[in-house]
Order: structure tokens, then C-alpha cells, then sequence
């Protein structure tokens, strides 16, 4: 039994879908997707969570159509993704003077740097999520990856901080906990679709995820092997589809349907001769709609979330410099020619994100769709918690526990086999700085834990 893959559950909840999907690794290190529900959200605009009551309901609809999908799966604990508007990133810099300047710089110095940055401002409302290291100077030696082991008299570092509004994270965890569910880990969407679909090589060349949403679109920028930028641009499907309904005159779910089945990015590709017939309304005529007009629509709106991308790109000076280029996932990925459309706007080269391949069964054909790469990374995370001993088995039922120290030293004795040792939140701070640039699965791990941190501190003072 410990030595067999748990069984994962992702749950994206966001503007216009709510999907849960249950996977585990099998023996050749590929997810087996063993069951999957999606259906409409309701109480959410542009990420964030309106109606809680609405928001509950449509978790415990996707995860009754999951268990549907397998009657032999038992779903009680996820992993849940976060974006939304609130979501905000920041660059700040730190410095320290050191005391003795020929001892070496140790992991303590760095800690004692970033944990410095938590000091920063931030709005009233908001909170730290996390503080992601980038590169440091030691005197005269700028852009330093890791000044471990270098003698100096100053060191400074440059740092990635992000923020979220504490009220917003805290509705999406009520939801999650009212579906009668617990909330394993809280984990940002943007990291979540890279995991499912970048790979080592990317994060090397330099890369941007844009995760095109129904309310929102997604960044997040690798350069250097490092996490450089993230950002969440308040435009996405929805908006199309709002542009679509009051240029048309066309009710909401026709303006849907148009987007999805003629919808494209550019017009030139249009027919003009076509034609799109939506039924009247209460006895009047048919409505004739013209692809071409449909299809400028579409591309005006796209071209803005795609200028906005680029604003974004240029302030962080990367705007030329991803070989990656730009690596588009999400439901609005699927827009015809917006390749092309990216390319054209923004020099890069371009493509779509697609999840498939770490799938190895299971609902493969439908999955293999941009809009369920946050899912899936979401899955991959959970499995990677498991592999690296952050969690582990109870009972018959696979279900997964996060190991206490304590629980850890029992586990340790029943079985030495297992070999994992909890550490401390200081020894694991320090285990996650050291394992960063070792690849996606290391860097966005970086950030396991930190949202969760803030529910258990609030616990802890309602306690006290």
C-alpha cells in the first residue's frame, strides 16, 4: 500500500467552468486519469468568488459528475486552484551588510534577505503569499544565482513578491470547506498550468504562460530558469463573449455558441459571404449574422489581452529575449488562428499548451484540451508532494495526510523503508530555497504551503 501512487484530485474553480479530475501516477511516472466532472460555475466573476452559496453548489456538482465518471472513487480531499484579479506581483530589492566580511555567505544570509522582503508595503487588505528569490550581487559581482559559499562585505538580491487579497483566498477555502471537502493545498493557476505543460527546456530558453480564462488571463514568465513575473490581466473569454452579445444584439448564450463554433482571432481569414443565422425572438424574423463582423469582434478584444501581455512583458525587459516564446493554455487557447494573431502582435514565437503529455489513460481524448492544464498541474503538484514525502498514506482509502513531525518519527520507525524525516518549517524553508532552480517541479513547488500558512495562522489566533 505505501509504496502505490494516492490518488490526486485537482479542482479548478474558476469564472465559467468548475472541473474536478482524480489521477495517479502509474509505473512509468504518467497520469492515469480515473475520473473527471466539469460543469457551469455560478457566483464567480473574473476569479473571484461572489456568491459563496452558488460557488458551493457547483463544487459539489463537479465532484458528484467525478465520482459518476468512476462509482469506486471516494473524493474528500483537493487541491485547489487560485488566480483572480487581486492576485499582484511586485520586484523589490534588499540588502545586508555583513558583520564580518571574510566569513561565507551561508543559506542563513539568503534566508535573512528574503525574509526581510515580507517587511515590504502592501495595500491594507492584502497579503504576502510568497517571496521568490531571483539573482544577488556580492560587492562587485552583479547577477549571482547562488552566493553561497562567496566572501563580501554586502549582499543584495533582487526579489519577486506576490500578493493576494486575504478576504478572496479566504471565500475560495470556505467554498471548498462547505462542498464538505478539505482543502489540501491552495496553489496559484498560472504555476499550476505551467507544470502540466513546460519543461526544463523552456524554463532554460525563457517562456510566458498566458492562461486565457473565462474572466481572467493568466501570466506567468520563466527566464533563466527562474520565476521572473507574474500578473493577472482582467480581460478574457467572458469579455469576448460580452463584446459579442452587445455588438450583435444576440442573447448570451448565442454569443457563446457563435465564439465557439465560428469564432476566430483574425478577420482576414473570414469569409465575408458567410453567414450565421440566430432564431428570433417571441415570432420575429431570424437574425442574419455575418462571420466577418463576428470575427472583427473577437479579434478586437484579443488584440487588448494580447497588448496588455506585452505591456507586461516589456516592464520586466523581456519582451525580446523568451526563445521560449509565449506558450498559450486555458479555454480561449482554443480560438482559431490566435497562434498566428500572438505571433503577429507580439514577435515571439507561439503554442498552444496542451496537458497530454503526462497522460498516459483514461478520458485522455477530452483532456487533451488547454482548458485542463490547470487541472492537471494541479494533479502533478499533488503527486509531486507525495514522491518528495510531504505526504503520505492513512487507513484503506488512500487518503493523504500532510506528515507532522511527530506522525513523521512514528512512520519513521514502522518503516525505515519510507525514509522521510519531517523537517522543520525552518529546515524545509531552507530545503525549498536550495531546491529552486532544479527544474518546474522544484520552482513552483517553492510556493506548496504558503496560502495554506495563512488559514493556519488565523486558526491559531481565534484559538488564542
Amino acid at each position: 500500500m505505501k509504496n502505490e501512487q494516492p490518488i490526486i484530485v485537482g479542482l479548478d474553480i474558476g469564472t465559467t467552468k468548475v472541473v474536478a479530475i482524480a489521477g495517479r501516477k502509474n509505473e512509468y511516472g504518467k497520469l492515469e486519469i480515473l475520473g473527471m466532472g466539469k460543469v457551469d460555475s455560478a457566483g464567480i466573476s473574473h476569479g473571484v468568488v461572489m456568491n459563496i452559496d452558488q460557488c458551493v453548489r457547483s463544487v459539489e456538482l463537479a465532484i458528484e459528475k467525478c465520482i459518476q465518471s468512476n462509482p469506486n472513487l471516494e473524493i474528500k480531499e483537493v487541491y485547489v486552484g487560485i488566480a483572480g484579479q487581486h492576485i499582484k506581483s511586485r520586484q523589490t530589492k534588499g540588502e545586508r551588510v555583513r558583520v564580518n566580511p571574510d566569513e561565507i555567505i551561508t543559506r542563513d544570509d539568503i534566508n535573512m534577505l528574503v525574509r526581510d522582503q515580507y517587511k515590504t508595503y502592501i495595500p491594507a487588505g492584502d497579503q504576502i503569499i510568497d517571496v521568490i528569490e531571483q539573482d544577488f550581487s556580492v560587492d562587485n559581482s552583479p547577477s549571482v544565482l547562488d552566493p553561497v559559499g562567496m566572501t563580501g562585505s554586502k549582499m543584495s538580491g533582487a526579489f519577486h513578491v506576490i500578493t493576494g487579497d486575504g478576504n478572496a483566498i479566504r471565500n475560495i477555502k470556505r467554498c471548498v470547506d462547505s462542498a464538505n471537502l478539505i482543502t489540501r493545498d491552495l496553489i496559484l493557476q498560472p504555476l499550476a498550468s505551467a507544470a502540466a505543460v513546460i519543461t526544463d527546456e523552456d524554463l532554460e530558453a525563457g517562456v510566458a504562460i498566458v492562461d486565457i480564462g473565462g474572466g481572467t488571463t493568466d501570466m506567468a514568465v520563466f527566464y533563466d530558469g527562474m520565476l521572473k513575473h507574474t500578473a493577472v490581466i482582467p480581460y478574457a473569454g467572458v469579455n469576448i463573449t460580452n463584446d459579442i452579445r452587445l455588438g450583435l444584439g444576440v442573447l448570451r448564450a448565442q454569443a457563446e455558441q457563435m465564439k465557439i463554433q465560428f469564432g476566430m482571432a483574425l478577420a482576414d481569414e473570414a469569409n465575408a459571404n458567410a453567414y450565421i443565422t440566430i432564431p428570433g425572438l417571441r415570432g420575429l424574423e431570424a437574425k442574419e449574422i455575418s462571420v466577418k463582423n463576428l470575427a472583427n469582434i473577437i479579434q478586437a478584444r484579443t488584440q487588448e489581452i494580447l497588448d496588455h501581455v506585452m505591456s507586461q512583458l516589456r516592464q520586466i525587459n523581456l519582451d525580446r529575449k523568451l526563445h521560449g516564446g509565449i506558450i498559450l493554455t486555458g479555454g480561449g487557447a482554443q480560438l482559431k488562428h490566435l497562434v498566428q494573431l500572438t505571433e503577429y502582435m507580439t514577435g515571439l514565437s507561439c503554442r498552444i499548451g496542451y496537458p497530454n503529455e503526462h497522460l498516459a489513460g483514461g478520458h485522455i481524448n477530452v483532456l487533451m484540451n488547454p482548458m485542463y492544464a490547470t487541472c492537471i498541474g494541479l494533479i502533478l503538484e499533488g503527486c509531486d508532494d507525495f514522491e518528495s514525502g510531504n505526504l503520505r498514506f492513512t487507513g484503506d482509502t488512500l487518503n493523504l495526510v500532510r506528515i507532522s513531525s511527530d506522525e513523521s518519527n512514528q512512520a519513521d520507525e514502522s518503516d525505515e523503508a519510507t525514509n522521510r524525516t519531517e523537517l522543520t518549517e525552518e529546515e524545509q524553508f531552507q530545503e525549498g530555497q536550495k531546491r529552486r532552480r532544479d527544474g518546474i517541479r522544484s520552482l513552483i513547488g517553492r510556493f506548496k504551503g504558503k496560502l495554506m500558512r495563512i488559514f493556519e495562522e488565523e486558526e491559531d489566533n481565534e484559538i488564542e
